[in-house]
């Protein structure tokens, strides 16, 4: 009969500590989408984030430029970085563009920008695909130093799978071209399988650009179905009520733990490159915030079948 040794509780807590690790390292370069943050959101960001953390600031659908450019301010005031979506079909033409990047980095020192093609059915002017924008050479005369392009783990619902990897190719080579840095912020996905697949997909073809890896953060399972629905991720949604470590309870709060979990695993090993995790707030940017702030500093609770569970943080001084 073989007899079980427990470790005392100080070593059996060190031991953990040492396993959650590779989370809290893949955690500290967390990225986050927000929609409308305000100044009260930025310093509650402050509070939680390390300086320099990137906060996306999501295209909104005919939303008033000058909001986007305060929301910049703050986040920069803050000591964040924020990196706003520039929607391409949401402009008349490349010199409305262009005006809208000078009050970005005049006014919030924008260096970065994530180009999409945005959800306008509809293009307000000559511009349709976030390629045009990079390979009109806005974006450089502005000073922007990095481009993020879209990328797709779970397909696209407009899109073939042949036309999302030509128009992948098309971005990258442009954003290249006129001499940016680049790199993919991928739309959210329910499956870690599915995630790991995408990023081996893109390395096998040489595309060695680092990724950021899209996660839904913490909030209702309902919310999730919601975004998911509308943003077309159905193939991974489709599992996900039968994904006990994600949705633990129709009505309370669910979290990506599981895949980051697998994700952080990965990332040891190297074979996917560089990819970090990047969190759509759709529970509201304060709750992520405070949520992967636990994520990033611990303690950290490790479970039995994946997936791990933390305090969420109210301040870095919790």
């Amino acid at each position: 009969m073989t007899t079980l040794t427990r470790l005392p509780p100080e070593a059996a807590a060190a031991a953990s500590d040492l396993a959650a690790a590779p989370v809290r390292a893949f955690m500290r370069r967390c990225s986050m989408e927000a929609t409308r943050p305000n100044d009260a959101d930025a310093k509650v960001l402050r509070g939680l984030l390390p300086a320099g953390t990137e906060i996306f600031l999501t295209a909104v659908p005919k939303r008033d430029r000058g909001e986007v450019v305060a929301a910049a301010r703050a986040i920069r005031a803050a000591g964040l970085e924020p990196v706003p979506h520039l929607a391409v079909r949401s402009y008349l033409d490349a010199a409305a563009a262009k005006e809208h990047l000078a009050r970005l980095r005049g006014e919030a020192d924008i260096r970065s920008v994530l180009v999409i093609g945005g959800d306008l059915a509809q293009p307000a002017g000559d511009l349709s695909a976030a390629w045009q924008l990079i390979d009109s050479g806005v974006l450089r005369q502005a000073g922007i130093e990095r481009v993020g392009i879209a990328g797709y783990p779970d397909g696209h619902p407009l899109m073939s799978d042949e036309e999302l990897e030509s128009t992948l190719v098309t971005k990258i080579a442009a954003a290249q071209s006129a001499g940016h840095e680049v790199e993919i912020v991928t739309q959210f996905c329910f499956e870690a399988a599915a995630i790991i697949r995408w990023v081996e997909w893109l390395r096998q073809r040489g595309v060695n650009l680092p990724v950021r890896i899209g996660l839904a953060g913490p909030t209702s399972l309902t919310t999730w179905l919601t975004y998911a629905r509308r943003c077309g991720v159905r193939a991974s949604a489709e599992g996900l009520a039968r994904r006990s470590g994600l949705a633990r309870h129709v009505f309370n709060s669910v979290a990506p733990d599981p895949l980051i979990r697998a994700l952080a695993d990965a990332a040891i090993t190297e074979r996917l490159g560089d990819i970090s995790p990047h969190l759509f707030s759709f529970g509201g940017i304060g709750a992520t915030a405070r949520w992967a702030a636990g994520a990033m500093r611990g303690p950290i609770t490790l479970g039995a079948a994946g997936g791990f569970h933390v305090e969420a943080l109210k301040s870095l001084q919790a």
